[in-house]
């Protein structure tokens, strides 16, 4: 329930029906960034077999995300999403153009094909659905929308994160043949990253690891192939293992950090310069002394995107 507060009074803010699935669509796609942190593409995408995705999206990691709306509990919104996803991993040139048309900025931008999503927003989900998304090897990410009176949306994970193999495993043709779905090894894994790394950058990271996933109990650790990732819904901080220390990106946009000792560095000043992780700042972990002053930006980044 939402209540809205005033002068220690409370008031329950009552849910509302949306008109039709394409409302809530065109609400999402309004302001994808925003909510779910993902580059809008391209609106009822024609696939080559009829159907029509109904948004397609790039994420800030580099994976595709195919997104489907629904309003009912019983439409198979899983099965469509997946049908989808196996025609786009067959279709990657087609991918690759339109991100290259739509966002120009993003030229060059290595796309992960090893990741790509299937995100689904419905009102409500069956025990079937979410049944279905808990015992597919890849993540199916299941979201719950309610809106309420005063144009408040309230979006929710019907589904747990889990560490799943890559995606696009479970769609590899020379894999079935083998009679061997799936593969035991997940793609990348912290210890890949920490292979190479000094003894120094493995007791810097062990510190700040640490203190990062005290922030929430929710705090999800992804390793990518650049970076290992800390999110909620969305990345907030993106580290990367160096020789001798650790690279810190923060997802938040120029302007927004307040940086009293000036130890991060605005990516998008004089112009801005492409990198791995996500947001525009960029910091080096390199002395243990500097952990309380790392931390207080790495939770603005944290609050901004919680």
């Amino acid at each position: 329930m939402l209540f809205s507060i005033k002068d220690l009074s409370a008031k329950k803010i009552l849910p509302i029906k949306v008109g039709f699935e394409r409302d809530i669509q065109k609400l999402f796609e309004s302001n994808l960034e925003t909510i779910l942190d993902i580059k809008f593409l391209a609106s009822e995408y024609s696939t080559s077999f009829g159907g029509r995705i109904d948004t397609l999206g790039i994420d800030n990691n580099g994976s595709p995300v195919i997104i489907e709306y629904k309003r009912g509990r019983n439409d198979s919104v899983i099965n469509q999403g997946l049908s989808y996803l196996r025609w786009l991993l067959d279709h990657k040139e087609k991918f690759e153009a339109l991100v290259h048309h739509v966002h120009k900025e993003t030229t060059g931008i290595e796309i992960d094909w090893k990741s790509p999503r299937v995100v689904c927003v419905a009102e409500s989900y069956n025990k079937f659905d979410l049944d279905t998304a808990d015992l597919l090897p890849m993540n199916i990410e299941l979201y719950r929308y309610q809106m309420y009176e005063g144009d408040t949306l309230l979006l929710e994970r019907a589904s747990q994160p889990k560490v799943k193999i890559a995606t696009s495993e479970v769609f590899d043709k020379k894999e079935l043949s083998d009679e061997r779905p799936f593969k035991e090894k997940i793609q990348y894994s912290v210890e890949d990253h920490l292979s190479s790394a000094s003894e120094k950058s493995k007791e810097l990271f062990a510190i700040l690891k640490e203190q990062i996933i005290t922030l929430d109990e929710e705090v999800i650790e992804e390793p990518k192939a650049k970076y290992i990732a800390y999110k909620l819904t969305t990345n907030f901080v993106d580290v990367v293992i160096m020789k001798d220390g650790l690279k810190i990106f923060l997802n938040m946009p120029s302007g927004k950090l307040e940086d009293p000792k000036g130890i991060a560095r605005d990516l998008t000043k004089p112009k801005k310069i492409g990198h791995w992780g996500n947001g525009d700042y960029e910091l080096k972990f390199e002395d243990e002394i500097q952990i309380e002053a790392v931390m207080n930006l790495i939770r603005q980044s944290y609050e901004f995107n919680r």
